[in-house]
């Protein structure tokens, strides 16, 4: 069996009804996608909170996949129109072959390593190195799978900074890999929050596919006390503006490890803690930055 791929290229003022008006004539999906992807005009859709983005990309790729034998010129005459297109547009076809296409996605997603003992192993992969720390964690909805610049930073540093028994709060979880990785270090009090419950709900599965003791919550009024370790792998706009309530959370003494800053944003940052801890760059990967240091007693 096969089906068609169409690609049309058009605007963000139509991109949007074009793909309904293909749904709504029977096609199997529907898909918009920015037509300067991999180019220096390439236009992100989502900045860091408090920042403003314009939904869509002024040269828009729709992109449709139909029953195999479906006139295109047709069923393109009738959507026009109601996508509000003056004439019918021109497009682009491709043959799809039936595929297996879990394995095709899971080809995609090998094991990561991050450390001569530390491995990311995706759970249809056998690990390695089976004297390795290996985390079991799949690609899912939630942020943190391994393969970003910051999740390997900080995985890093909790390599280098946790010993047994000590108390971690990973503050906006994600996958909770942090947390995980931490536990599976010998952390033994883990918390990890965040504000997604979508991100909670993950984190809680990967944990115990992983078999370790954390808990998680998808409230700040969740964390009592303090911690030997707090990790944060967000961006710089929430970390500034949380900088009071993370830092309370830091035991005296205790260490503070921030990711998910650009290299620029650096200074910004090291300002934005310095009433309470004292930061400093303690590694950095592709224009990214981990900053961490230690809270005075």
């Amino acid at each position: 069996m096969s089906w068609l791929s169409i690609t049309i290229e058009t605007d963000c003022q139509h991109a949007e009804s074009l793909a309904d008006a293909l749904l709504d004539a029977g096609a199997l999906s529907a898909s918009i996608e920015d037509a300067d992807a991999g180019t220096p005009n390439e236009t992100p859709q989502f900045g860091e909170p408090g920042s403003v983005t314009t939904p869509g990309w002024d040269r828009s790729r729709v992109i449709a996949l139909l029953e195999s034998g479906t006139d295109v010129d047709e069923l393109l005459e009738a959507c026009a129109p109601i996508a509000g297109l003056e004439r019918t547009p021109a497009y682009a076809l491709e043959e799809v072959e039936e595929q297996n296409w879990v394995q095709l996605t899971q080809s995609q997603f090998d094991p990561i390593r991050i450390s001569g003992r530390l491995w990311i192993v995706p759970s249809w992969h056998t690990a390695p190195d089976p004297d390795a720390i290996v985390l079991v964690l799949d690609p899912g909805m939630a942020f943190g799978t391994g393969s970003h610049p910051t999740t390997r930073l900080c995985l890093e540093w909790l390599e280098r900074s946790v010993t047994p028994g000590v108390s971690l709060l990973d503050y906006g979880c994600g996958s909770g890999i942090l947390a995980i990785a931490a536990a599976r270090l010998g952390a033994h009090d883990v918390l990890g929050v965040d504000i997604d419950p979508q991100a909670v709900g993950a984190a809680k599965s990967n944990a115990e596919r992983n078999e370790v003791s954390a808990r998680f919550a998808d409230s700040a009024g969740e964390i009592k006390g303090q911690f030997d370790i707090v990790v944060a792998n967000i961006l710089s706009n929430p970390l500034k503006a949380l900088a009071p309530a993370i830092c309370s959370h830091v035991r005296p003494g205790g260490r503070l490890a921030l990711s998910g800053i650009l290299a620029e944003q650096t200074d910004e940052l090291i300002a934005a803690y310095a009433p309470w801890i004292p930061l400093a760059v303690a590694d950095t990967r592709e224009g990214w930055v981990c900053l961490a240091g230690i809270k005075p007693t």
